[in-house]
């Protein structure tokens, strides 16, 4: 007759085995789709996954990258994304515009990196007047509208930008768009000095590096995305203050253009032009987002007849609850 204690191990044995299956259902996936290729901008997010922050909370995501070619609002509406990294709080007000309903959960960059790389003769945006200025085609429905209105710009010196440097090197009366975490980066490689002129640095208003989600995911599965929005602020927090080699090399494997070199200028210019940690951000934790700001840009898009009010309710564009009482601090 069998002994009554010798089914104890197999006993346990599926309990275990229960107890392991149910931990690996607890993590539920998520999709977090970037607005590029990977690089260093997008760090904080690859932080959290290389330390396992996102596993921490309960949550299995997976990067996808964007790129040139992907409409990422597009995919985020078609349910192929649970959350998009979003290019600024302008993009979402346009968004919805269209009908789209986007929201505006939490901001990384508290300063927008957007800002025109001029030659050294030019020290202020006033400087520009007489230059050349290779604006992009989405540049010229948002921050060029404001750069002619606030420092007297023409629309006669835009011409269009194709995202290559050698106009800009060729000739020095001519200025282009860029951002501060790379385009400074670029010229001097190729031998040639610059001033970066940073529109957040004179008034622009807008934040850049958003977290996006729909209503319907918001509300559908707010405990997922409440646990994505923390873990990637922590993982910001960890990105420019420690050791992020690990990201670095899951970042260089999504995009095997990326440098260690260029990742680490990037780092360098987040943190000296505190795009991350400044702001309200010092006060409030890496992330924030607060209505007065969104006011400012929503005010501007308005004023400019860049979207029409009729058709944007600011506060359906927003969502707080996620970062007002998170508080990562710097």
């Amino acid at each position: 007759m069998p002994n009554r204690f010798s089914q104890v191990p197999v006993v346990a044995g599926l309990a275990l085995a229960l107890i392991a299956s149910s931990s690996a259902r607890a993590e539920e996936p998520f999709i977090f789709m970037t607005n590029w290729y990977g690089q260093a901008e997008h760090g904080g997010y690859y932080q959290a996954l290389v330390q396992g922050l996102y596993k921490e909370a309960g949550l299995d995501v997976t990067i996808k990258m964007g790129g040139p070619q992907i409409n990422t609002i597009q995919l985020l509406a078609a349910g192929k994304a649970d959350c998009i990294m979003g290019s600024s709080d302008i993009q979402i007000l346009k968004t919805r515009e269209q009908g789209v309903p986007a929201v505006t959960l939490a901001s990384v960059f508290q300063k927008d990196p957007q800002g025109i790389l001029a030659h050294t003769d030019v020290t202020r945006l006033e400087d520009l007047k007489d230059k050349t200025i290779l604006v992009g085609t989405a540049g010229r429905s948002t921050y060029w509208p404001w750069l002619k209105a606030t420092f007297g710009l023409k629309e006669e010196q835009a011409r269009p930008y194709t995202f290559n440097l050698q106009p800009f090197i060729a000739d020095p009366n001519t200025a282009i768009q860029g951002y501060v975490t790379y385009d400074p980066y670029a010229t001097k490689k190729a031998g040639v000095d610059g001033n970066f002129l940073l529109f957040s640095d004179n008034g622009w208003p807008p934040y850049a590096n958003t977290i996006v989600c729909m209503e319907g995911t918001i509300k559908n599965k707010p405990k997922a995305v409440a646990a994505f929005v923390k873990a990637s602020m922590i993982g910001w927090k960890s990105y420019l203050s420690g050791d992020r080699r690990a990201a670095n090399e899951m970042i260089k494997k999504d995009n095997p253009q990326m440098t260690d070199e260029q990742m680490d200028f990037a780092v360098s210019a987040m943190r000296d032009q505190q795009l991350v940690t400044g702001g309200d951000a010092a006060s409030q934790g890496i992330g924030t987002i607060t209505a007065d700001r969104l006011k400012k840009t929503y005010d501007f898009l308005v004023g400019a007849k860049i979207i029409d009010p009729t058709k944007v309710d600011l506060q359906s564009t927003f969502d707080l609850q996620f970062v007002q009482n998170l508080k990562i601090m710097p």
